[in-house]
């Protein structure tokens, strides 16, 4: 395999690309992957000699205690192509502070800024021709670190390896989604990691979404951990709530994820005069609203889906349906978001960054 430098990343190229046998009209999310992935190892107390390698598969001792004490954390991010074939990320400054906060909670080293960016648009320009253009569809980008220092005593490891690896999807959902509001499991707890994008919080969601499933619900709304009383997040996505003309969605914590979606939506929709609040949201509140009909929109947020829409919620063994309207504030939204992604419109907010 051919080797070489760019300034301080070691770059090992694949002889061979599976690019030619990936149909890039259809695509699923995150189920193929590109040629490439960029790989850091933390040890001796520094971060050692980032490289660029061909995809593979990650080699670890029965003994790492990624298996036993779940120090594990990931972001999720998106390359985007234009018109003119150049290259885009959207805020990823803010995916490195956050990841870095995360770190922190797990007593894990936090990533050097030039580490993660500078090697995530080395990746990039390798991985260009990764990058899907066809409506909905992106490089979804997963940077990903976890302990591989060896032993099974219940402590931090004392080594760590950072990966970034890349796969051209299509859309996260496809069409509308019912959800189940969770009375009896929570997300997270006051004081626990709800806030951090760890490994275990997303194992630990599986169960009841398993169980909302299995009643013909495709996703769960979480509620608070201590009285069940205020919905929290909607699945793996931040919640946003249409009440008539006015859009809410709940304040952040240590039990939600401070979504870089989430804080797009409410600067796009104060700059587009949507009226926002952010406040704590009643389960009581949500179904009088739907009752009453003034309940006009429920969306989950975030990266991989960018906004999608609940076409009807459950809860206490009965249904409500939101309404069917023109003009909704999350197509709106949406496009904005993805339009300033793709280089479509103008930058307002300086959140587009192009990869050179």
């Amino acid at each position: 395999m051919a080797i070489n430098y760019t300034e301080d990343i070691l770059i090992e190229r694949s002889e061979t690309s599976n690019i030619a046998n990936i149909d890039f009209n259809n695509l699923d999310f995150g189920r193929v992957f590109s040629d490439h992935m960029f790989v850091c190892d933390f040890k001796d107390g520094r971060w050692q000699t980032p490289k660029i390698l061909p995809y593979q598969p990650v080699t670890l001792e029965p003994s790492a205690k990624i298996f036993h004490y779940g120090q594990s954390i990931f972001e999720g991010m998106k390359a985007y192509k234009d018109t003119a074939d150049n290259v885009f990320l959207f805020r990823p400054t803010d995916n490195v502070k956050r990841m870095n906060i995360s770190a922190k909670r797990l007593a894990m080293p936090e990533i050097p800024e030039n580490y993660f960016i500078d090697g995530l648009k080395a990746l990039l320009n390798i991985e260009k021709d990764w990058i899907p253009t066809s409506k909905g569809s992106a490089l979804y980008i997963r940077p990903f670190m976890f302990a591989t220092g060896k032993g099974f005593h219940a402590s931090p490891a004392d080594s760590y390896r950072f990966i970034i690896a890349c796969a051209p999807s299509g859309p996260y959902f496809s069409g509308k989604v019912n959800v189940l509001i969770e009375e009896q499991y929570s997300r997270s707890a006051n004081g626990g990691v709800g806030f951090a994008k760890a490994g275990g919080n997303y194992a630990g969601q599986f169960y009841p979404t398993q169980l909302a499933k299995e009643k013909g619900y495709q996703q769960v709304i979480w509620t608070d951990d201590n009285t069940h009383e205020y919905i929290e997040e909607a699945g793996a996505m931040n919640i946003f709530v249409r009440i008539n003309d006015t859009l809410l969605t709940v304040p952040t914590s240590d039990r939600i994820l401070d979504g870089i979606t989430r804080k797009s939506i409410l600067s796009i929709a104060k700059a587009e005069g949507i009226k926002t609040e952010v406040r704590k949201i009643k389960v009581t509140e949500l179904i009088e609203a739907s009752e009453n009909g003034s309940l006009k929109e429920l969306f989950g947020a975030g990266t991989a889906a960018v906004i999608s829409p609940i076409s009807g919620f459950g809860f206490k063994d009965k249904d409500y349906q939101l309404p069917v309207i023109e003009n909704t504030y999350g197509d709106l939204l949406k496009k904005r978001i993805t339009d300033i992604q793709t280089n479509q419109i103008e930058d307002a907010f300086g959140w587009r960054v192009k990869v050179q």
